[in-house]
């Protein structure tokens, strides 16, 4: 087959003359037709194994927990929309976080954010905690609070913006400026963002962690994690727990995701659109307590907001006047168009209690600390027709 059929020579002038947008990447990134038969979609490699020539001849397929055709694709893409050299896919996000917390031993202490994911925080607290690593969850908002956890046994700072559910914004490069002082690693949970409205590694985060199932599978038919970086020496390191503890994914997930990234900026678009919409209705409703949603002028850190992101997406939280669980219970419980559900990221829009579902393995007093309060509710705004939502929520808060 001529070669000038791949993506890569087909593009390799261009690429040297102008940097390619980022909808290009998403479609073309780490995939080229099939050299067999010229299919345009990357196959999937249903194969458990794979033959060799000789013993040692396998050029790095050999068995598939190590690595497969259609999820290398994929690893690449999404390396490439991260701008970083190295991609690794996982079977769950929390499989790519678990591998990151590998890189730690007994002694260790890493600093994070008082306002984390439910399962991060079950993670660091029920499994490794056992193991000796010491977590510090704090404020930080400012990040100069930072400093003052920092000691000899540091290693890591951990990472959310926006965070879940309270959307608070970290300024990563204040965050980056603090771990290349102590050489402590830094490490950002991107997936509330996605690669599309920002990209950690350019405000100096050495790993980004993604939940590949929320934005960038986008369907909400995928469970996969993902861990994109440029630093050879932790790819390295990173490479071989994922071989050896083998938390990797199936070809046909990965299949899926490279589908779905295929769209991730046009949808993105629409999520940004139609969360703005309703953080705009939200905002002047007479039963909303506080709402968090990083695009209003009056959010906490929206200077930050502003610099490393390139819009404020499609995931928003409020509370109720009054602070009812009950009266939480009854709007969740009244959508039509909006799900109630966990996850987040897909085409449809959910509605979410954390306090009794995502982040339920938080104890009441930590989470109240945070905000995550009973009366909080958390929206994944989907890219359904704005009216149809905008109504939705005026019948549900009625």
């Amino acid at each position: 087959m001529n070669k000038n059929f791949t993506f890569t020579d087909k593009l390799k002038t261009m690429a040297d003359t102008k940097k390619l947008g980022f909808g290009t990447k998403a479609i073309h990134a780490g995939q080229e037709p099939d050299p067999t038969t010229g299919a345009i979609m990357t196959p999937i490699f249903q194969t458990s194994t794979y033959t060799q020539a000789s013993p040692g001849s396998h050029k790095g397929y050999a068995y598939a927990r190590g690595k497969n055709p259609t999820r290398t694709a994929l690893e690449k893409c999404l390396a490439e929309l991260e701008g970083a050299k190295y991609g690794l896919c996982f079977s769950s996000g929390m499989g790519a976080t678990d591998a990151v917390m590998k890189l730690l031993r007994p002694g260790d202490e890493v600093i994070t954010g008082d306002d984390l994911y439910g399962g991060s925080f079950r993670m660091f607290t029920k499994v490794f905690a056992n193991f000796g690593i010491k977590y510090h969850f704090i404020d930080m908002k400012d990040a100069n609070n930072i400093k003052k956890y920092v000691n000899e046994k540091t290693k890591m700072i951990w990472v959310e913006t926006p965070t879940n559910p309270t959307m608070q914004i970290i300024d990563m490069d204040a965050c980056a400026k603090i771990a290349k002082e102590h050489k402590l690693i830094l490490a950002v949970d991107n997936t509330f963002a996605s690669p599309y409205l920002q990209n950690p590694l350019k405000h100096g985060a050495d790993i980004v962690m993604h939940s590949v199932t929320k934005y960038l599978g986008g369907h909400s038919d995928v469970i996969m994690g993902a861990l994109c970086l440029s630093n050879e020496e932790l790819y390295t390191q990173l490479a071989f727990i994922h071989n050896s503890c083998g938390a990797t994914p199936g070809p046909m997930d990965s299949f899926l995701v490279l589908r779905g990234l295929k769209t991730l900026h046009i949808r993105m678009e629409r999520h940004c659109f139609n969360g703005r919409k309703v953080a705009e209705f939200l905002k002047t409703h007479p039963k909303i307590d506080k709402l968090y949603w990083p695009g209003f002028p009056d959010s906490p850190n929206h200077d930050i907001a502003k610099r490393q992101m390139r819009d404020f997406g499609g995931m928003i939280s409020f509370s109720i006047k009054g602070g009812s669980q009950e009266e939480a219970f009854r709007i969740a419980s009244k959508v039509k168009v909006f799900s109630l559900a966990e996850s987040l990221g897909g085409v449809e829009s959910l509605i979410n209690h954390p306090a009794s579902m995502t982040h339920a393995s938080i104890p009441k007093e930590d989470r109240d600390k945070a905000g995550v309060v009973e009366s909080l509710l958390r929206l994944s705004v989907g890219i359904e027709d704005i009216d149809d939502l905008i109504e939705d929520l005026k019948q549900a808060l009625s």
